[in-house]
């Protein structure tokens, strides 16, 4: 099927008070998916609204302009009923089955058509101004070329107008119908022509927009190979593929679901998912997910979720939900342009009226600039500007890993003055891991140390307490194999006691100490010491006899020092807020660079934190989307850490970062004041190119064929700007300490 993909009609006729693009579905209806080819911008939502809102039956619309997905919920309507009040707005309803995405258009359009055209029009104009003998030919090339290619747009201003709609459509078959009446025939073919060449570089334009997010779905192949009951793997289509499935992947393929690797050790490309460059070693128990590149090495997993349900299916939602939101700047435009489009088209029939009889021009030439005035009257490209630059900057986040949850909170990212941070899996990893470990003997030789941490390894790897596994796993990295021990008892809240060699050992904290030996003030001095940088101590004995000291703490990520660093430089605040003690929060924020820190906060205690900043202008609080709610939800921005993978960190940040990389913080902060520049500059380009045009109108110097440019010109051109946020793409590895030139530019920097 061969469908338009242009955008007609994207300016004027919404109210000020227009409905939301969906509205909720009310229980127990019916839903019927249509897909609307023509359905693109605001103007055919209300057209739609108009038609649908009393059919019988219908008791809700849901919109995806992006998606040109219209969903009806009814009560017992009569479905083919709906497609005929649709098909008389000039629009035509395909029915999608299930949830089954539609197609995207196709891009065949007929160029040859609108060529001919083009030529036919432009031989009309070398024939009316070269004055042929024979004045009729041009009239009849003229007619040849509007039959060619007007005829669409007539009938759909027709349409509009009908529907008392002011649209692009509308306002152009006023002018070429009234530019026909006055004797303007080449021109006014030349004028549609340019005006459906225009039309269809605009909506080519505004596919790649589109595209950008239907690539993400096209990201997790079709089919996976799955473990059959007779042990063969088959390929089977990963909407069939059960929860639990056992899934093998050879090298450079693409993981069709999300789970858990069951054998192997693969390298994997996440960066469709958490934005990240650089390729994940995995083992088994890691979690996968549906989109990634396996870079080497073949491998099984066990499937966690069907494939509606995959991280990167919720992304693409998530998105598309986020689309469907407008931005405060969209809100404002629609609002203006409702008022704008009437009042330059009442402009232009007083124009016609009264300037011949101001100017003392003939009437012919007050008709002439009343035509004019009605073309540039639309307000096309300001209408348009907004939404495909929100909807670039949307996917530019989502290939970037950052899950923008709507318009609003892209454009209020560029405001925010402070940052507030959860330090626990925010700033530090949110592991325990040894930071330090000495023989309370200083006379013990380098194999009677190293006999030490192995003894304390076997302990550790007995128990199943965090600090004991980072004991644990400092030795395995060092290379020490554990000393076997024997009658294990656990000691809840205090440590582990078991036999080796004929001696009783044990591993601790103070209490156990204090259980079996004597603290004296050496040893208390030492561990008040560690104690002060936030650390937790943990002692190994034997006997009565403490014989080493093990401090455990969660360290700051590699990358947080460079984020909160390149913030700084973009001239955000940082302030640290956590239940933690104040000892540890103080050390991680120093080494941070944390301008302000406070530890042991209650969650109501860190809200009034937030409030007595959000004084002092906007405030974003990260955290991991479930924990710190009041804070997250009093913030103008909540960010959640680490969201691949987690429902609820998804749902319920504005803006979730699919990694744990807390430079995320600053791409987002980057693409929201890029994304912002950009809106300045298109709304400065749409309103400055149409004052000129007016003025050139009023002063006799505009045609409309200018109109036309001024028109569809201004629209290519802020359609492109938009398209400009497209090309950030994934961030590579890079420096974020190193300088990324003035506030808010994006420019690549050093590797890491």
């Amino acid at each position: 099927m061969t469908t338009r993909s242009s955008c007609n009609g994207c300016c004027g006729g919404e109210s000020p008070n227009a409905a939301p693009s969906h509205d909720a579905a009310p229980t127990d209806t019916r839903s019927l998916r249509l897909h609307i080819a023509d359905m693109c911008c605001p103007t055919e939502e209300g057209l739609l609204r108009r038609a649908l809102e009393d059919a019988p039956g219908v008791e809700a619309l849901e919109f995806d302009l992006m998606g040109r997905v219209l969903t009806v919920h009814h009560r017992d309507a009569d479905e083919e009923a709906i497609r005929r009040r649709i098909a008389a707005t000039g629009m035509t309803a395909v029915t999608l089955d299930g949830t089954r995405r539609p197609e995207p258009p196709s891009e065949r359009e007929p160029w040859a058509k609108l060529g001919v055209a083009a030529l036919i029009a432009l031989a009309a104009e070398v024939g009316e101004w070269l004055e042929l003998a024979t004045p009729w030919l041009p009239t009849l090339l003229a007619l040849a070329a509007i039959a060619l290619v007007g005829l669409p747009t007539w009938k759909k201003g027709f349409i509009a107008l009908r529907h008392r709609t002011l649209n692009i459509n509308a306002l152009m078959s006023v002018a070429v119908a009234g530019a026909l009446l006055i004797g303007h025939w080449a021109e006014a073919a030349m004028v549609i022509v340019l005006f459906t060449l225009a039309e269809r570089i605009e909506a080519r334009s505004l596919g790649r927009a589109r595209r950008a997010i239907r690539e993400l779905l096209d990201l997790a192949p079709e089919t996976a190979n799955v473990e059959q009951p007779d042990g063969r793997f088959e390929r089977q289509p990963a909407e069939t593929v059960s929860v639990g499935s056992r899934v093998r992947v050879r090298a450079g393929e693409r993981l069709a679901l999300d789970g858990e690797v069951a054998a192997g050790h693969p390298t994997l490309d996440e960066s469709p998912i958490t934005g990240e460059s650089l390729p994940v070693d995995k083992t088994p128990g890691d979690a996968v997910f549906a989109g990634s590149v396996n870079r080497n090495g073949e491998f099984t997993y066990h499937t966690t979720r069907a494939a509606s349900d995959t991280t990167l299916a919720r992304i693409i939602h998530a998105v598309e939900q986020a689309q469907a939101s407008r931005a405060p700047t969209q809100r404002f435009i629609d609002r203006f342009a409702a008022v704008y489009t009437p009042a330059v088209f009442v402009l232009a029939l007083l124009a016609a009226v009264t300037w011949p009889w101001l100017v003392g021009v003939a009437w012919l030439e007050g008709v002439y600039l009343g035509l004019v005035l009605l073309v540039i009257a639309c307000p096309c490209a300001l209408v348009i500007a907004t939404p495909v630059t929100i909807v670039s900057g949307l996917a530019a986040g989502a290939r970037r890993g950052i899950l923008i949850k709507g318009g609003t909170f892209l454009e209020q990212g560029h405001r925010l003055a402070w940052l507030a941070f959860d330090k626990t899996g925010t700033l530090t990893r949110g592991e325990p891991a040894q930071s330090h470990w000495d023989a309370l003997d200083d006379a013990l030789n380098e194999a009677e140390r190293e006999r030490l941490r192995a003894l304390a390894a076997g302990l550790a790897t007995r128990s199943g307490h965090p600090v004991s596994a980072a004991i644990a796993a400092a030795a395995k990295e060092d290379g020490i194999a554990p000393l076997e021990v024997s009658d294990v008892h656990e000691q809840p809240g205090q440590g582990i006691v078991a036999s080796w060699e004929g001696h009783r050992v044990w591993l601790g904290n103070r209490r156990l100490l204090e259980a079996h030996a004597t603290l004296d003030d050496a040893l208390a001095a030492r561990l008040a010491e560690r104690e002060a940088r936030g650390e937790t101590v943990v002692l190994l004995g034997e006997a009565d006899r403490p014989l080493a000291l093990f401090a455990v703490s969660d360290p700051l990520r590699e990358t947080s020092r460079s984020a909160v660093d390149a913030l700084h430089q973009r001239g955000v605040k940082t302030l640290m807020l956590s239940g933690d003690n104040p000892a540890s929060v103080a050390r991680i924020a120093e080494a941070a660079g944390i301008d302000e820190a406070h530890g042991a906060l209650l969650p109501e205690e860190k809200l009034a934190m937030i409030d007595a900043r959000a004084a002092q202008g906007p405030v974003g609080m990260v955290g991991d989307g479930i924990n710190d709610a009041p804070a997250l939800a009093r913030a103008d921005l909540g960010f959640a850490m680490g969201a691949a993978g987690s429902d609820a960190a998804i749902e319920t940040a504005d803006v979730a970062l699919m990694d744990d990389d807390p430079r995320r913080l600053v791409d987002f902060l980057d693409l929201s004041r890029a994304t912002r520049r950009v809106l300045v500059q298109n709304i400065a380009l749409a309103l400055g190119i149409k004052a000129v045009f007016l003025a050139l109108a009023f002063s006799g110097h505009a045609t409309l064929w200018m109109a036309v440019f001024a028109d569809m010109g201004a629209s290519l051109i802020v359609v492109a700007n938009g398209l400009r946020l497209l090309g950030i793409g994934p961030p590579r590895a890079r420096d974020l300490t190193t300088s990324s030139g003035p506030a808010g530019a994006m420019t690549p920097t050093t590797e890491r």
